[in-house]
């Protein structure tokens, strides 16, 4: 009852202070929000070591953990990925400010201009695990947005992220910012996980980044809002017009460059066509790469696949594995997918622009690809310097969720002594 208390006063404090800084972030001005991106990514630089140090206090911890290859992948940083963090603190700054964008403006036989502008949410919370470089990526793109966030990293990257953190908050002192702008929950007590989930009067949204499990308990027990998605079972449709060496180069991208993010391919879908003109080319690249290949039917007789067991298909494997099924055109394609896909992202290998086109219509996942590894599903790829996830819910924000996405909108109206008649 004590721990429940503490985590119940830790995060009051915390979500008070992000109130106000929230409020002093509103109309923050673009140079000071840029200046404070600049000097956190100068710190993370400088700091690299320190960050490469606290990151192996938190691999030990993992390995104890019994984290999987997968997890721990996500948890390693190591010089390569310090700069990718800094390259996506830069690539955030330098991206054009959106609040106070006029999205719409018009003026009306009434007398009044109206204009939608953006605006603020305010104070977001960000759960994650494993992936420290969350720390740095949700601390930018809120600040870019003006809102306030409070961080609450998982338990095996406590010590990377707490450096990372630092670094943020150096950015926001030199640029004249409230420390708060950007907090780190300063415990490893899951108790305070659920005390931000009931947060309802510090936070306006939470934003979850991780497994199904972590994902799945904010959706049931938030009464906070909540931009999410459950799993990324990502599919690849090779249709009886794809071009075969782009086929190829596609599906082994996608399914074995990281086999532990949520863009990852999970299914393999192939058109009867392509696998009678082509063969077994396609199983037997992801065999060679070292991918077990769950399937049935037909393709049970290419040396080295296993039997599929039902639950395969829609499975979120985030390792080596992927299911493959034989399909009959681009019809059967669809209606697998709509049974057991998680509306993350999908792609589909062909030269025939019809094709394309019905499999773009007729599903509605938030991201949709032609010809394109599944693996580009990802903020970065996409323009936005940095995500703070993927989100495949339909409300507000779908898809990368970058800066932009991290505002709402207001209407300014104005008038000249106007009254209604």
């Amino acid at each position: 009852m004590q721990d429940r208390l503490n985590s119940a006063e830790l995060i009051a404090a915390i979500g008070a202070r992000a109130r106000a800084a929230a409020a002093e972030l509103s109309y923050a001005n673009p140079e000071r929000k840029y200046a404070a991106l600049i000097g956190a990514a100068e710190a993370v630089w400088s700091r690299r070591q320190d960050i490469i140090d606290a990151n192996c206090e938190d691999l030990v911890y993992g390995e104890e953990k019994g984290l999987s290859p997968a997890m721990m992948d996500r948890l390693m940083l190591d010089e390569t990925r310090i700069r990718g963090i800094v390259d996506g603190l830069r690539a955030v700054a330098e991206q054009k400010d959106p609040v106070g964008e006029v999205i719409a403006e018009w003026d009306m036989a009434s007398g009044l201009h109206i204009r939608r502008v953006r605006t603020p949410l305010g104070v977001v919370g960000v759960i994650y695990e494993s992936r420290p470089n969350v720390t740095a990526d949700a601390g930018a793109l809120c600040l870019k947005a003006g809102n306030a966030v409070i961080l609450r990293g998982g338990s095996e990257s406590f010590h990377s992220s707490s450096v990372i953190h630092e670094c943020l908050v150096t950015g926001l002192k030199q640029a004249g910012l409230p420390e708060a702008a950007i907090q780190l929950v300063p415990t490893r007590d899951r108790e305070a996980v659920a005390e931000m989930l009931r947060a309802v009067d510090y936070i306006d949204v939470i934003v979850p980044r991780g497994g199904k499990g972590l994902v799945g308990l904010v959706q049931r027990e938030a009464r906070v809002p909540v931009f999410a998605h459950l799993e990324g079972i990502c599919h690849i449709y090779a249709d009886r017009d794809a071009d075969l060496e782009k086929a190829r180069r596609v599906v082994l991208n996608a399914k074995t460059r990281r086999t532990g993010i949520c863009g990852a391919a999970e299914c393999l879908l192939i058109d009867w066509q392509f696998y009678t003109r082509h063969g077994a080319v396609l199983v037997e690249d992801l065999l060679k790469a070292g991918v077990e290949v769950r399937t049935e039917g037909e393709l049970l007789k290419i040396a080295g696949t296993v039997q599929a067991a039902p639950e395969d298909f829609g499975r979120e494997f985030l390792d080596r594995i992927i299911a493959v099924k034989l399909v009959d055109g681009v019809d059967e394609a669809i209606a697998h997918i709509r049974k057991y896909g998680s509306q993350h992202t999908e792609a589909i290998l062909t030269e025939n622009d019809a094709t394309a086109a019905r499999f773009f219509q007729r599903l509605d996942s938030a991201i949709l690809m032609r010809n394109a590894s599944t693996q580009f599903a990802d903020g970065g790829e996409f323009g936005m310097g940095a995500e703070i996830g993927i989100a495949t819910g339909k409300l507000h924000a779908r898809g990368p969720v970058g800066a932009e996405q991290l505002t709402s909108f207001k209407y300014l109206v104005e008038g000249d002594g106007t009254i209604r008649r």
